[in-house]
């Protein structure tokens, strides 16, 4: 059986694949409001009172169905075109 995420919960994973210093130091997943988002969280640091406090920027993403990939994908601005050469 597969995990299903649970309504209002998520879960962070620490980020083994971080090469730079913009991507995030763990992500994961959370659904809220029965949508499915991907969880990126970033550890800063501020100061206060000549203390320094760590604190979690966070950000949310949807997760995009699947993208179906076929000749309907490809359907654009040329499907209007007549196949018919004018010369």
């Amino acid at each position: 059986m597969a995990y299903e995420q649970k309504e209002l919960t998520g879960a962070l994973f620490k980020n083994e694949e971080k090469v730079d210093e913009t991507h995030a130091d763990f992500n994961g997943s959370a659904k809220i409001g029965g949508k499915e988002y991907w969880l990126n969280a970033w550890v800063n640091v501020y100061e206060k009172d000549g203390q320094k406090r760590k604190y979690y920027k966070l950000s949310f993403k949807p997760k995009q169905p699947a993208q179906v990939q076929g000749p309907e994908s490809k359907k654009g601005a040329f499907d209007a075109m007549d196949d018919d050469i004018p010369f």
